[in-house]
């Protein structure tokens, strides 16, 4: 899987795990980047070069030495995905989201720009392309989530026409932007598919953003807009499904739940969702705009591998990240069946307990950091508006601040557009 699939869609609120951190020190972009291993052999193997793979790497270089900590990516460039939701709504340009994946590598730490063909758990070995073999001592599995466009009939060569985008990949992001601007009258909408997402608020908030572009333009009257999701609740916390409940009605913003799309005319603009409730009867709906959230799932290279569960994901213990059968491997982020929603914000939770983790396994003792399923998601609901939602596990608030975070706030948005890019790119990956 690629840095592109890797780095979640979510924004975060890091409640403490590096956003109050000291001691924060800036490195420099030199490292090692050879196209294979430099070595056959490193003390720890990092597969993945997003948000995940890069944090514990740095974190990995301070515990064993950069000369013995490798990354395995293929992606000359890193992306900060949290901002496509903007970019998607004109507030943010898509080259603020990037930049080169030698920039983010820690100092020194090997860059084997290569992809994962195969891992071998057993042998203590992952084989990359051209068949060459890696061994390890220790691994972390960082491989993200992949897009899966042509799961939906028509898909992704409609994006070759108009008044179609997608916030969740680099090519089609800023075409939900042109939809938006070219928007005269019809419909508008907004899909969440029948698959685990990252970042669950994602598909909705750009919603928020074209209601109040185009209230800003004057041609709401004209628009119909529609979140038609697979789900069948607005939101996982009740809290926060509440306050956007409300956000919905103010709005006069259609949700219809249990409706998933299978099918894109692009040539026709027309969307054909399938009703969940009734197996196979389908609704077409003509789009004036149509913004699209892939259906997703686990990197290929997990599935029906050593290490994952009958789904494909990643089978890790949910409390500190360990491999349930191998006690070397160890995973972090979208790639994993931790039950929890697949954000940024996790993984900066998830990276201060596996490395508290893997700390005591080098030790030969016992983890006992254990990680609550701490996630955030800032649900952006207008150009200067977010709410802030946080929870762990159990869908229960974990909020940060002594204020009420299901109410939009100013601060939240300023906080998600401006802050947290700077708190990503010096902070958690270093």
């Amino acid at each position: 899987m690629s840095a592109i699939g890797a780095v979640p869609a979510c924004s975060c609120l890091l409640s403490g795990v590096w956003l109050l951190k000291p001691g924060m020190q800036k490195m420099s972009s030199l490292h090692t980047a050879a196209r294979c291993a430099a070595k056959d052999y490193y003390e720890v193997l990092v597969l993945g070069g997003g948000a995940g793979g890069i944090a514990m790497s740095a974190r990995m270089k301070r515990r064993v030495g950069a000369e013995n900590v490798a990354v395995v990516e293929p992606s000359k460039t890193h992306y900060y995905q949290p901002l496509w939701t903007l970019v998607g709504g004109g507030a943010k340009q898509l080259k603020a989201s990037a930049r080169p994946m030698g920039s983010v590598m820690p100092t020194g730490v090997e860059w084997i720009k290569s992809q994962v063909t195969a891992l071998d758990p057993d042998k203590n070995c992952v084989w990359l392309e051209n068949g060459i073999k890696v061994s390890y001592k220790y691994l972390i599995i960082a491989l993200g989530i992949s897009l899966h466009y042509e799961k939906i009939k028509g898909l992704p060569e409609g994006f070759n026409y108009p008044k179609i985008g997608s916030n969740y990949s680099a090519q089609t992001v800023e075409k939900t932007w042109r939809a938006l601007q070219d928007f005269k009258e019809g419909n508008a909408i907004f899909t969440f598919p029948n698959t685990p997402v990252k970042c669950a608020g994602a598909p909705q908030k750009i919603m928020y953003l074209s209601d109040a572009y185009l209230r800003k333009t004057g041609k709401r009257s004209k628009a119909s807009i529609m979140f038609n999701t697979a789900l069948g609740v607005i939101f996982g916390v009740k809290k926060y499904a509440d306050a956007l409940l409300e956000v919905i009605k103010d709005r006069n913003l259609a949700v219809n739940y249990k409706r998933n799309l299978i099918e894109v005319r692009a040539d026709k603009q027309e969307a054909v969702f399938e009703n969940l409730d009734k197996p196979g009867v389908t609704e077409v709906h003509q789009y004036e705009m149509l913004h699209v959230t892939p259906p997703m799932g686990p990197p290929a290279v997990l599935i029906n591998s050593p290490v994952s569960d009958a789904s494909g994901w990643l089978d890790v213990d949910k409390e500190t990240l360990q491999h349930r059968k191998y006690p070397n491997v160890f995973g972090i982020g979208d790639c994993t069946n931790l039950p929890t929603s697949k954000t940024a914000a996790a993984v900066a939770a998830q990276s201060g307990v596996l490395d508290k983790t893997i700390s005591l396994v080098m030790k030969n003792k016992l983890p006992v950091k254990k990680y609550d399923g701490y996630t955030s998601c800032p649900l952006v609901t207008g150009y200067n508006k977010v709410i802030l939602a946080e929870f762990d596990y159990n869908a229960e608030p974990l909020e940060t601040f002594p204020i009420d975070q299901s109410k939009e706030r100013v601060t939240m948005y300023h906080m998600k557009a401006d802050m947290m890019p700077l708190l990503y790119w010096n902070a958690l990956l270093k």
